[in-house]
């Protein structure tokens, strides 16, 4: 069953009835109700073309974080052949907010890493809503470097709502952790390609995302921290969300224009969760077309490059 956003409760109910017709003519096998669910089925299309022509950024906040879209292990399993997955940090623990090893991308061996919230209850608590601890980042660390030492291309896949704040983190470490794995980003000799899928939360976010390549799907966010966060500190009110949303500027098309993105994936009408198959087509093709275009660059270059991306990012906001 489809889950539906506040924003989409009119939507909710007209697919809901063209959905009651179709069980009671099921149930009634003399019952023609076929036009009248076509006509629900026609005014839900344009409905929901009509509410995301012009998403507000709270409103893309809401379907970033859509229980339905597809998150890392989707992509890794669609995406991706001969998967072996690689575990722990070789210090304290493995992570399973943090998946990543050793796959085939278009028959090519990579390493990819990502962040995986879990699908049910069960694995939500397993994979700690896809915030990661310091050995999280610490195996994404590791696998990095081994990427680096064998020349293999390293694709990231983000989606967290930031780095899991609790004590035990702060313990062992969880800011030198990140600034770490954002380090070995700018580091690497061989290409990096990073997709925001869903979220894309502070630092937590940032560890995996200093790439060469970054691209966003389109209904995506990608921020210092969540407008909750941001609106507690400035107004002491978290209920301001929807106004720090619009101030965070944390929408794809935002950060395409203050430079900070590269390229932003065309998501299905209605997000990525109405049509995943579609959704994870686009990210490959996107993926492709990024690896392409810093396949071959020499190292140094590739380094150098990478480094400068961050060093001058900002500027277009500045001349503008």
């Amino acid at each position: 069953m489809h889950s539906y956003l506040e924003f989409e409760k009119g939507l909710a109910e007209i697919e809901g009835k063209a959905e009651e017709l179709r069980a009671l003519a099921r149930k009634n096998t003399g019952m023609d109700v076929e036009a009248e669910a076509k006509a629900l089925d026609q005014k839900a299309a344009a409905m929901l073309s009509d509410l995301y022509k012009a998403l507000s950024p709270w409103h893309k906040c809401l379907v970033a974080r859509h229980p339905d879209r597809p998150h890392c292990l989707d992509y890794i399993e669609t995406l991706f052949t001969e998967y072996t997955p690689l575990a722990g940090d070789r210090n304290f623990a493995d992570d399973h907010s943090i998946m990543g090893g050793l796959a085939r991308f278009e028959d090519r061996p990579v390493v990819v890493i990502g962040h995986e919230k879990g699908s049910d209850t069960k694995s939500r608590i397993d994979r700690n809503f896809g915030m990661a601890r310091p050995e999280g980042y610490r195996k994404a660390i590791r696998l990095m470097d081994m990427a680096d030492r064998f020349g293999l291309p390293v694709i990231t896949l983000v989606d967290t709502p930031g780095a899991y704040p609790g004590k035990g983190a702060e313990e062992r470490g969880q800011a030198e952790a990140i600034a770490r794995s954002t380090e070995k980003c700018l580091s690497l000799g061989v290409p990096l390609l990073s997709v925001i899928i869903g979220e894309g939360g502070s630092g937590g976010a940032v560890a995996f995302a200093t790439a060469d390549r970054l691209a966003m799907l389109e209904h995506s966010i990608y921020s210092v921290i969540s407008p909750e966060g941001c609106a507690s500190i400035l107004w002491k009110d978290s209920e301001k969300m929807r106004e720090a949303a619009e101030a965070l500027r944390l929408t794809a098309q935002d950060l395409e224009q203050l430079g900070v993105v590269d390229r932003i994936i065309r998501e299905p009408l209605g997000g990525a969760q109405r049509n995943r198959d579609e959704t994870l087509s686009a990210v490959r093709v996107a993926l492709k077309a990024m690896l392409k275009e810093v396949d071959g660059v020499p190292r140094d270059k590739l380094r150098a490059a990478r480094r400068q991306k961050y060093l001058s990012m900002g500027s277009k906001a500045l001349v503008a």
